[in-house]
């Protein structure tokens, strides 16, 4: 075991580790600072070092958050540094166990991105279009694709070059766990996709899908394809160029717009899941807001009750 150190002086080795294993920010170091201080506290209420705390005390401690009203997620990060504190603590040999591996989290609800509405999605085509030189018609087909197949931004920059057909309205996608589906895909999205192969390509020169690449969107990357971080900029310098916050847009708020949108013009959730790849309908079902959404829109326009001016029976 180690040499025996006063309470405080492991929460400081443990944060001296963040900073500089792992170069934790300034920021970081001072959130759990203050997590571990709390839990410091109500420890040494019960008698205990934090160091010594057991399994018993740490669930007492996520009650009484609970009990105090904190929100689920803030009780999961403060559990998520308690974690870290104790399998830092098991690596030094100050414990021999860690109280923190049976214990279960606050479920916290799956968020969803705000979605664009259909206006903004439009706005934003027509920013990337005003991008200079081939980035534009490249903008142009990423969002173009992004929101009329609802790919993941992984799915989109790994599609190889024969993926995309001129006269074919759908495309093989391999998703997570390297299954395939079939993705229909707008004519819109198709006549993008060949316009920024052609940018690319040399003047005179035959056009075909990735010209030459065997990537339908290549780069000089080590990967020899765009990469999520390129995506992820060439996305924000649309949004800037449409007059968009470039925070609100990513290739998963194209993901979740696709969705969302859908939803609301009427698909149905087993359609849905098929269309975004998801092996479990349960992943499919954080989009029942948005279906609850329609189906209250629909009873209240629809519905002869819900009509203003009704007479009762």
């Amino acid at each position: 075991m180690a040499e025996p150190l006063p309470p405080g002086r492991h929460v400081e080795a443990f944060l001296e580790m963040l900073a500089a294993e792992r170069g934790a920010a300034r920021n970081t170091l001072a959130a759990y600072l203050a997590d571990l201080a709390d839990f410091t506290g109500f420890a040494a209420a019960r008698g205990m070092a934090v160091h010594e705390a057991d399994a018993e005390t740490l669930r007492a401690y996520l009650a009484r958050l609970t009990d105090a009203g904190l929100s689920a997620r803030t009780a999961a990060r403060r559990l998520s540094a308690l974690r870290q504190f104790h399998r830092f603590l098991v690596r030094e040999g100050v414990r021999e166990d860690d109280p923190t591996e049976l214990l279960e989290g606050p479920k916290t609800p799956r968020s969803l991105p705000k979605a664009l509405t259909e206006a903004e999605v439009e706005a934003l085509i027509e920013g990337a279009a005003r991008l200079p030189g081939a980035r534009g018609p490249l903008a142009v087909a990423v969002v173009e694709l992004l929101y009329c197949s609802g790919l993941r931004a992984s799915e989109l920059i790994a599609l190889p070059a024969g993926a995309l057909r001129p006269d074919a309205d759908l495309i093989a996608v391999r998703g997570k766990g390297g299954k395939e589906r079939l993705v229909p895909i707008s004519r819109r999205a198709r006549e993008a996709m060949l316009a920024a192969t052609a940018a690319r390509s040399k003047p005179g020169g035959k056009t075909r899908p990735g010209g030459g690449s065997r990537w339908l969107f290549p780069s000089r990357a080590a990967s020899g394809h765009l990469t999520r971080q390129g995506l992820g900029l060439l996305l924000k310098d649309a949004a800037l160029a449409a007059g968009l916050d470039p925070e609100r847009v990513s290739p998963h708020v194209l993901r979740h717009s696709f969705a969302s949108h859908l939803l609301g013009r009427g698909a149905d959730l087993r359609s849905l899941q098929v269309l975004l790849g998801h092996a479990d309908i349960a992943t499919t079902q954080i989009y029942t807001k948005v279906l609850e959404e329609r189906l209250r829109k629909l009873v209240a326009e629809h519905h002869p009750l819900a009509r203003e001016g009704v007479a009762g029976g």
